[in-house]
């Protein structure tokens, strides 16, 4: 039988990545960034396949990952090495101010081997995505850092106003398990209005473009979605569109609060170019959501914008089994933890 062991998947949901570093603006000093892998499943003795993305989502059998759709890796636990990562961050002017060139920079650390080097693998054609979105998500640049002589990685860019800022770091260390780095910075110059997103908005145009969003259900806490776009230009389905970074599209998902983050990937696309793009996912919590959906045609990269509001669990009250050593670990029947193998309890 099929067993599946990512965060609170039977009950609370697929598990965004959430971040537990501090939250406190960067002017653009050195910031450490805690970036921790949640891959502790135990090895039972059978076969571990996990998601190269998603290293918590572990599986005795092949399959396809519930978060993201890519293919789960045989990998028998050898992508937790046991080791704490983090990304240190800096910027070179260290003010940054609207409408002035930056360079933002990114050095991945292991802790308490902090001059070691950290080589990182490719994934998806990179070795670093860098996500960036201003606080109220109404901005969103998709970025890659290139590596340098002295172990970092920078990217030159320039913010258009002032205010905060988000940035994420994908990554995952060659041997090691996917990584997520993020940082708050402040940026001086002058401000917009913030935007309040409260209203789904599942459609986008543009330049003659359409986007529209659908799920194959209710959108709430506690099951896995697929969810669907369709593009169309002038009115006419878009049968020919280009990988992007090895894929048809890329996908990402902030909460409203910018705590809770995912980066999707389609399913193997076979000879489909469109005009339908494929993804799975799922949520941990309720509330507002923005979804970024990048697809490449006519040699450019188009990137479209959805709003999502996420209704709690259809039965929230409904028991759960919980480890009483790892709290995170929730399943909706009777089971062994996946970590420390200990009975779960009943809670309700």
């Amino acid at each position: 039988m099929k067993t599946l062991f990512p965060l609170g998947l039977l009950l609370a949901g697929l598990t965004f990545s959430t971040i537990s570093c501090s939250d406190k603006p960067s002017t653009g000093t050195e910031v450490p960034t805690d970036a921790t892998s949640a891959n502790d499943a135990a090895h039972s003795g059978e076969h571990q396949y996990t998601c190269p993305m998603h290293p918590e989502v572990v599986s005795n059998e092949p399959g396809k990952c519930p978060k993201c759709g890519m293919n789960l890796e045989h990998t028998d636990g050898a992508g937790n090495d046991g080791k704490t990562y983090r990304m240190v961050f800096a910027s070179q002017p260290t003010q940054i101010e609207a409408g002035k060139p930056v360079t933002l920079s990114f050095l991945p650390q292991i802790e308490g081997q902090e001059k070691a080097p950290v080589p990182l693998a490719v994934v998806h054609e990179k070795k670093i995505h860098l996500i960036i979105v201003s606080k109220d998500l109404s901005e969103f640049f998709h970025e890659h850092p290139e590596f340098t002589a002295d172990g970092k990685y920078n990217v030159p860019f320039t913010f258009k106003t002032g205010g905060d800022y988000v940035l994420y770091q994908d990554y995952q260390p060659e041997g090691g398990a996917h990584q997520l780095g993020r940082q708050v910075v402040t940026v001086a110059g002058a401000k917009k209005a913030p935007v309040k997103f409260t209203k789904d908005q599942m459609q986008w145009q543009k330049d003659g473009y359409e986007a529209k969003l659908s799920f194959d259900k209710a959108v709430q806490v506690g099951q896995p979605l697929a969810l669907q776009v369709n593009v169309t230009r002038n009115g006419q389905p878009v049968t020919n569109l280009d990988n992007y970074l090895g894929a048809l599209g890329h996908m990402v998902i902030i909460s409203e609060d910018t705590e809770k983050y995912l980066h999707v990937h389609p399913g193997d696309a076979g000879a489909n170019r469109g005009p339908s793009i494929g993804f799975q996912t799922g949520f941990e919590q309720a509330g507002i959501y923005r979804v970024f959906l990048q697809f490449n045609h006519g040699g450019q990269i188009h990137t479209a914008d959805f709003t999502v509001n996420v209704a709690p669990a259809a039965n929230a009250t409904a028991a759960a089994y919980v480890c009483p050593m790892h709290p995170e670990v929730i399943s909706a029947t009777p089971a062994d933890c996946s970590k420390c193998g200990m009975k779960l309890e009943r809670k309700s």
